[in-house]
């Protein structure tokens, strides 16, 4: 049964590459085995989104589907013009294959044959000279072979963790191909790639017509969420926990960070929102200069506090009066 690639991806048959690229996305991502354990149907039902976007998202395929259906790769061999399938004789009516009259080849013709011996032997250089001239002005109008086409590109978006994305390290995808293959490829991601940037894998995508060199895969980074750490460019910023009296007395404490644990100190007095900077610990791209980590102080309270605790507290405040939101403005 013919399949109907635009149902299957949920476009209308006039969509354009981006409204195909948008629900490739979020039918893959819904329907992907992964996210289904549980659901048999899900890995055929990916099979199929995979294989609608690869002809859709095709420009040549997609214009050989649309005129022949999903039986389209059996049609013209791969060519979206059509390939002459027909059969010619020199004495059929009609152009040849080459788009010259019927019956006509300039190579099978012997002068000597329409002018005779004499004429040829009188003429200067001979019959042969002349049809030699003839063969060569001929070849100049012959239409040259094609050229091995390349193979088109296959676009695929990647998730990989913020740690990964910072560190760099190496991720599996797996890629359909054509009767339901699936092929696990290895890719590497290079330290400090960003959000939305994109990776070639060069080699892997849609197999060439006529033995032209294969297309590449083009992998859209996706970058997924820290529960802590987040990034601003080559920055890295990250909210740090402490108590009222490490806050109060001040203390060092052990801090996480993308090259090991480092000791930050923290001042004697320090306020909830305070930063502090941890020189060439941010982002370190693979070509450049790496950025900086900086700590905000987040003072934590304990979750009961006895009235001892409460008074000790407001007799401080007593103590140092001063209002903190003098400063506040609208």
């Amino acid at each position: 049964m013919a399949k109907d690639y635009y149902s299957i991806l949920g476009v209308p048959r006039n969509a354009s590459q981006a409204d195909i690229q948008k629900a490739y996305r979020e039918l893959a991502r819904k329907h992907h085995p992964d996210m289904n354990p549980n659901d048999k149907t899900a890995k055929k039902r990916f099979q199929e989104i995979q294989t609608a976007f690869d002809v859709l998202n095709n420009t040549e395929k997609r214009e050989m589907y649309d005129r022949y259906g999903s039986s389209f790769e059996t049609q013209g061999a791969g060519d979206p013009r059509g390939a002459y399938t027909g059969s010619w004789s020199p004495g059929a009516g009609g152009a040849g294959p080459g788009g010259g009259p019927a019956g006509f080849n300039p190579e099978d013709i012997d002068l000597s044959q329409f002018l005779g011996e004499r004429f040829g032997r009188e003429m200067p250089g001979g019959a042969g000279d002349i049809f030699g001239q003839f063969r060569r002005a001929a070849g100049k109008f012959r239409k040259p072979s094609a050229a091995p086409q390349r193979g088109g590109d296959l676009h695929q978006e990647l998730e990989i963790p913020f740690t990964t994305a910072i560190t760099g390290g190496e991720v599996q995808i797996t890629v359909q191909r054509p009767k339901g293959k699936a092929e696990t490829l290895a890719v590497k991601i290079p330290p400090g790639i960003e959000d939305g940037k994109k990776i070639r894998v060069r080699g892997h995508g849609q197999p060439a017509p006529r033995g032209g060199k294969p297309g590449d895969i083009l992998l859209t980074i996706r970058v997924l969420p820290h529960p802590s750490f987040h990034r601003r460019g080559n920055q890295l910023h990250v909210r740090v926990p402490v108590t009222l009296g490490e806050a109060v007395a001040g203390a060092k404490i052990d801090l996480p960070t993308p090259r090991g644990v480092v000791a930050l100190r923290i001042p004697p007095g320090t306020s909830s929102g305070t930063k502090l900077r941890v020189k060439g610990y941010g982002v370190k791209p693979k070509n450049g200069t790496p950025g900086d980590l900086l700590a905000e102080i987040l003072i934590v309270l304990p979750k009961q506090l006895g009235d001892a605790d409460r008074q000790a507290i407001q007799q401080i405040d007593e103590r140092y009066p001063r209002n903190p939101r003098a400063d506040l403005r609208w």
